[in-house]
């Protein structure tokens, strides 16, 4: 009889999901900690733990039933060796000690991660003879893989959280500035425009009278640019707070209207590859629908664009738009999503793709280009996924 077929190992599983359970409610990864050692204290009778966290890159103790092991120290060879195979370690004998611990006789590391991110190691040790069995490492891993998985929900949640946080403060300047152009700017303009009017019936001469109509208009161009500012200002503060949404049929709209508005354009897109929720609010089609848009806008004939869809980690989703036009030059695509700015054959106002930064950032996302496979441009928007 194989050890999963035994009465105790599934009595001991459904120990371990009640524990489960319980770990995707905890609110903190200490609580994810303090529950999981409980968790292997109790279960397995076993009171030499460390749970080791996966940041980064780097590896640091979390908590510890050891007292020679502090919070934030350095962990122990078998626990990077599990971190770095990836694999299961146990280790017997004298190299199962660790520090002053010569009565270890046993350590097993069991290391978790959420698709290709590592996340936590978890390492006990025994100063029993008997080495580490099926008994104690399946089940392990069992409690190992609850473990990440709560962790790894509660480092999005904190990412969502310092993303809302990073908006209210950009709302803030935003506002600010709002005000500086609306009142302060604005009306210097307004005073500016009406001596130049003033101005304009009080020369003949024809040269004088060429310079008054270029102030005229500069003065113009700048109120309507400071318009466009405020307009795009009230649309953001109007912004809910991002929530979970379907985004198959957000697209499938999106994909429609599009190629409904521009004949040149044409989307390979598979609604199928997108059964994804991810958080958003209620302009977020306008991100897609900017870039689509832009395509057919800023190409000269036919484009297609490919839509596609990668999971670069368990919680975000990048959602890429590469089209076969002409591309954007390498010195423009930093800046291309500045408020705006704006290519040097652009016709437009230069505020779509600033529009659509804005909007991906205060969902807690990021929007990024890059030359696509056919030379042309691949947008890519990444948002945090249920």
């Amino acid at each position: 009889m194989g050890f999963e077929q035994r009465q105790d190992f599934a009595r001991q599983v459904a120990d371990l999901n009640k524990y489960g359970q319980a770990l995707n409610q905890c609110e903190s990864v200490d609580e994810v900690v303090s529950l999981t050692l409980e968790a292997i204290t109790i279960l397995f009778e076993l009171t030499d733990v460390t749970v080791v966290e996966v940041r980064d890159g780097d590896l640091h103790v979390v908590g510890s039933t050891n007292p020679e092991v502090s919070a934030g120290g350095t962990p122990g060879e078998v626990a990077r060796e599990a971190h770095e195979t990836g694999d299961t370690i146990t280790v017997s004998g004298e190299e199962a000690g660790f520090g002053d611990g010569a009565d270890t006789t046993a350590t097993l590391a069991v290391p978790e991660g959420i698709v290709d991110e590592p996340i936590c190691v978890i390492v006990v040790r025994s100063s029993s003879d008997e080495a580490f069995g099926d008994e104690v490492v399946r089940p392990m891993e069992i409690l190992a893989t609850h473990a990440a998985t709560a962790i790894s929900n509660i480092r999005s949640r904190e990412r969502l959280e310092r993303a809302r946080q990073d908006l209210e403060t950009r709302k803030e300047m935003v506002e600010m500035y709002d005000r500086l152009l609306r009142h302060d700017i604005g009306n210097d303009l307004q005073i500016i425009a009406g001596f130049a009017n003033a101005v304009s019936e009080m020369v003949d001469d024809d040269q004088a009278g060429e310079y008054v109509g270029k102030i005229e208009r500069a003065a113009s161009n700048s109120a309507d640019l400071i318009e466009r500012v405020g307009d795009l200002v009230s649309t953001l503060e109007a912004q809910d707070e991002p929530d979970a949404r379907d985004l198959r049929p957000l697209l499938e709209a999106t994909v429609r209207d599009a190629a409904d508005q521009y004949e040149s354009l044409s989307v390979d897109f598979d609604p199928a590859d997108f059964e994804y929720r991810v958080y958003a609010g209620d302009l977020v089609d306008s991100v897609f629908t900017n870039v689509l848009t832009n395509a057919a806008v800023h190409n000269d004939g036919d484009v297609t664009v490919d839509l596609y869809a990668e999971t670069p980690a368990p919680d975000r989703l990048v959602v890429g738009m590469a089209d076969d036009g002409s591309g954007i030059e390498p010195d423009l695509r930093e800046d291309i999503f500045e408020m705006g700015v704006k290519g040097e054959d652009s016709e437009g106002t230069g505020f779509g793709l600033g529009f659509v930064r804005a909007l991906t950032e205060s969902y807690g996302g990021t929007v990024e280009v890059r030359e696509s496979d056919a030379g042309g441009a691949d947008f890519r928007v990444t948002l945090e996924r249920v």
